[in-house]
């Protein structure tokens, strides 16, 4: 098959981002929710992506999924919205946790499907990309990848040596820059 007559990235992987897209569940609509600030309230998502709630962790997971559906950014806050009240909590990093990472191959096209602590999914991609920071200090890297909504999730150390076994050479031959490609899209973990 050449080129002319090959699917598209799109095509190839419609099914993935289809269910990546509904999340499983249909989200509310928090984007059109504006209501006034209500206040703060004493929730924290620490950067394991464990919830806590005065200090307590939140141990029932249906309790966790119900709070992240309703999760929404404004400028460097995080808030708990609905149509009536918006509360604002702690993030420590990034308001998701990916605990997990597929690869996806199709007619030699890769695509990467990330799983969030909270059960949402994610396909890598120009809408969803991976970038990697590292510690000014220290050195260590800390990967995330745009889940929704301008919010992010810091992957699990588990998740970043898979892809880093994954890795191989950018598309500029001239550096040596290694990361994964999703989506036709190229993502250096350097």
């Amino acid at each position: 098959m050449n080129d002319s007559q090959s699917p598209s990235l799109d095509t190839l992987f419609a099914d993935l981002l289809a269910m990546a897209e509904t999340g499983g569940d249909r989200r509310p609509p928090v984007e059109r929710w504006d209501p006034p600030l209500s206040g703060d309230i004493d929730i924290c998502i620490a950067r394991d992506g464990r919830w806590f709630h005065e200090g307590s962790p939140i141990r029932r997971d249906a309790l966790v999924r119900l709070f992240s559906s309703i999760l929404k950014r404004e400028g460097d806050q995080y808030y708990l919205v609905t149509p009536g009240e918006k509360w604002r909590l702690r993030v420590d990093d990034a308001p998701f946790f990916i605990i997990g990472v597929e690869r996806v191959v199709r007619a030699g096209q890769e695509a990467l499907l990330f799983e969030a602590a909270t059960g949402e999914k994610v396909v890598a991609g120009e809408n969803h990309p991976l970038r990697v920071v590292s510690d000014s200090q220290t050195g260590e890297p800390s990967p995330y990848l745009l889940v929704r909504d301008g919010m992010e999730g810091l992957l699990a150390r588990g998740v970043f040596y898979q892809l880093a076994e994954w890795a191989r050479q950018g598309p500029d031959k001239n550096q040596a820059v290694l990361g994964v490609y999703s989506l036709g899209a190229f993502f250096p973990l350097e």
